[in-house]
């Protein structure tokens, strides 16, 4: 009998913890079940886009192989439209960039370009992306909007690139000094027997300032 007052106590005591926290654990539970099916649907879903972007880029891939430029800043709008979260999207509109320039329009490259630089989530992208963007203004004589472009920071593999490019960008404003300065930083950040490094020298040597 003992027994079963005692038995009869917890079962009461199981009630009455049940009757004050009972609602709240059962929040909790479908909170921490809606989360996991939330998380799980979220990774489905990126597993989706990437794969759906793997097949635009392929077709990007293949235009580029056939020099179809048209056919290939297509593809890059749809990755930038649809699947700009993937890793496809900044690299598509590189290669269509790219494409865009060697047709001829660079006006089509400066946008894809563009994107990179403002949108694109890959450090290793934005600067080619900044490079690249800076040199289609360089050729259309907009100096100043090219050197905004360079003006940010880049990882340190690309501060001599950079610098070069700056370089390039001053002597168009007939800014010989500067340009210098610009050339020589970048001589001295390239490593030895890197073949950009006898390039900038000759650059210096047209200005009088031959590298050391």
């Amino acid at each position: 009998m003992a027994y079963d007052l005692e038995e009869q106590e917890q079962l009461d005591e199981l009630r009455a913890f049940w009757n004050r926290y009972g609602n709240f654990i059962l929040t909790l539970i479908t909170v921490v079940a809606l989360s996991v099916a939330g998380w799980r649907a979220w990774e489905w879903w990126q597993q989706r886009q990437a794969m759906q972007a793997a097949g635009v880029y392929a077709q990007l891939q293949q235009a580029a192989q056939a020099s179809d430029a048209a056919k290939a800043r297509g593809a890059a709008t749809e990755l930038l439209d649809k699947y700009s979260g993937t890793a496809y999207a900044p690299m598509g509109a590189l290669v269509a960039a790219k494409l865009q320039v060697d047709a001829g329009d660079a006006k089509a490259a400066e946008p894809l370009l563009a994107w990179v630089v403002d949108k694109g989530k890959d450090d290793g992208l934005r600067p080619i992306a900044r490079l690249r963007l800076a040199g289609l203004m360089l050729d259309q004589k907009r100096i100043d909007e090219g050197l905004k472009v360079l003006s940010e920071t880049p990882p340190e593999r690309f501060v001599p690139l950079f610098a070069d490019r700056r370089g390039d960008l001053l002597i168009a404003q007939d800014k010989r000094d500067d340009a210098r300065a610009a050339y020589k930083e970048a001589f001295d950040r390239l490593p030895e027997g890197d073949p950009m490094r006898e390039v900038v020298r000759l650059k210096l040597d047209a200005l009088g300032g031959a590298a050391a």
